[in-house]
């Protein structure tokens, strides 16, 4: 892999390299001409996986061996990683983040890391004033979560929810540029707010699919015709376009895993007692995934829905 010119002003950086953050690493790679990546996983696993892809991958993707070699080698940071314990012990860790903010030159910008993981509103702000008060302006934080899947990651795509100061959000979405459409939606905190706004209507939308899935296949009716009818009208939706032929078919094999909706509707929860908001569905829908779950069928793809009612 090559090294990077001293001609580019900032570095870009990957920790998380998941089925949302390897694609993205990818386009970002192609869109700024590098990227470097670190991972849990071993070095050779992940090189190997960037081998089999050969020529889908354009652009210089470097490795590094710790988090903190990451943050010494870069100036932005998207962080693809499940959930908040694990985004403050990748900073905290003896070779994370902090340990390589340390090593940076005082000429360098400030570190700046995009929290793609969706994750609490309150948490994030919390975090960002720990980091404030023991780091001052080195280090600062947007929150910056995706809608779109592993479709629109890998088709650069994405739906990317801005939080945070405007100068820092911009530069966010000058780095997040080849994986989507990135927009400042407010203050820190106010991108994880959207995404659980988004994932609110996700869940209702998948359930209905799968209710009306099953009420109509058993009621004789051709359901692919009828979804596709039903597509050109009111009851249309990305999530139907992406769904249909799995809701047809009744493939739930893995792809968006339903589980991660418990997470997401917990935050939505956490937003509703914030906000004093006597949700209809939300009580419904996180009882729902719970089920699922139970089931054991939380591994499945969305579309499980279909058979989770089917058999319930």
């Amino acid at each position: 892999m090559n090294a990077v010119t001293e001609e580019r002003p900032n570095r870009v950086g990957v920790i998380g390299l998941g089925a949302m953050g390897w694609p993205m690493a990818r386009l970002l790679a192609a869109g700024h001409g590098d990227a470097y990546v670190t991972s849990s996983r071993p070095a050779r696993q992940v090189l190997s996986d960037l081998d089999s892809e050969g020529s889908q991958v354009s652009g210089s993707i470097h490795w590094c061996e710790t988090p903190a070699d990451l943050a010494a080698s870069c100036d932005e940071i998207l962080l693809m990683l499940p959930d908040l314990p694990q985004i403050i012990e990748c900073l905290d860790a003896v070779d994370g983040l902090l340990a390589g903010l340390e090593r940076r030159t005082a000429a360098a910008p400030a570190l700046l890391l995009a929290i793609g993981s969706t994750c609490s509103a309150p948490g994030v702000r919390n975090l960002a004033g720990r980091l404030h008060r023991t780091h001052g302006e080195r280090i600062v934080l947007v929150d910056a979560p995706v809608s779109g899947g592993e479709d629109g990651a890998k088709a650069g795509t994405l739906s990317i929810m801005l939080g945070g100061v405007e100068e820092h959000c911009y530069r966010a979405a000058q780095m997040l540029a080849p994986c989507g459409t990135a927009v400042r939606l407010g203050e820190l905190g106010a991108g994880q707010v959207a995404k659980a706004c988004n994932q609110l209507v996700v869940s209702a939308t998948i359930f209905a699919l799968g209710e009306a899935s099953v009420l109509a296949e058993r009621s004789g009716l051709d359901l692919a015709a009828m979804w596709e009818l039903l597509g050109g009208g009111y009851a249309s939706s990305r999530l139907l376009d992406s769904r249909r032929d799995r809701l047809v078919s009744g493939d739930d094999s893995p792809s968006g895993v339903i589980k991660y909706l418990r997470k997401d509707l917990d935050c939505a929860r956490e937003l509703a007692e914030a906000t004093s908001t006597h949700a209809v569905l939300l009580p419904a829908l996180r009882q729902a995934v719970d089920e699922v779950i139970d089931a054991g069928l939380g591994d499945r793809d969305l579309a499980v829905t279909k058979r989770f009612i089917a058999e319930r």
